[in-house]
């Protein structure tokens, strides 16, 4: 058998040998995880100041409750999409056809837009927005209008309100169905919130 503690040695260096494993490699496998070196992305994923992401546009009612979401790619800017986010809205009355039309619309900076102005206009909204500091012709100023600006927050909160949503701050969805199934859930569950 051997010297005394030799056996004991030599077990402790077999059990050692067992357990040890090759460092993980970007492509490799770890129990339970998959990694791969390709390029991450999915459909409606645009690039950013920081990174890729997903811009979320939602129209909301003076209580912060959604009526109205789109999910984006976070490239194009907020005055091309507010239209289309216009279009997602449909609040039911007890009868006749669902409102699809907000009297007024309040804003930030990023919808600054005296096209956007008049056609909105047209169709009977209005939309307060104040005008960029570098903006010179400001034809459509009123202050009186812009003194509504200071409700905007109730967009904030509820913006604040999505971000407690994990699932939604990071991105781990590649289909955009399945990112925005999550999005309306939270929705969801901020409607109920309030409501209930």
């Amino acid at each position: 058998m051997g010297r005394a503690g030799c056996v004991a040695r030599c077990v402790a260096n077999t059990a050692g040998c067992a357990r040890w494993r090759r460092p993980a490699e970007v492509g490799g496998d770890i129990p339970g995880r998959q990694l791969r070196s390709g390029q991450k992305g999915g459909s409606a994923v645009g690039k950013t100041k920081r990174g890729k992401g997903t811009k979320w546009m939602v129209l909301v009612d003076g209580g912060g409750l959604p009526l109205g979401v789109r999910l984006e790619s976070a490239s194009p800017g907020e005055v091309t999409l507010a239209e289309a986010t216009l279009a997602e809205v449909k609040v039911p009355r007890p009868k006749g056809r669902p409102r699809q039309k907000p009297k007024r619309v309040i804003a930030d900076r990023a919808y600054d837009s005296d096209p956007l102005r008049e056609r909105l206009k047209k169709r009977g909204i209005d939309l307060i927005v104040p005008y960029r500091e570098n903006n010179k012709k400001r034809k459509y100023e009123d202050g009186r209008k812009l003194r509504r600006y200071k409700r905007r927050w109730i967009i904030e909160r509820t913006n604040a309100w999505l971000g407690q949503f994990r699932r939604l701050l990071v991105r781990h969805e590649n289909l955009l169905s399945t990112y925005r199934a999550f999005f309306y859930l939270a929705c969801l569950w901020i409607t109920m919130r309030r409501c209930l």
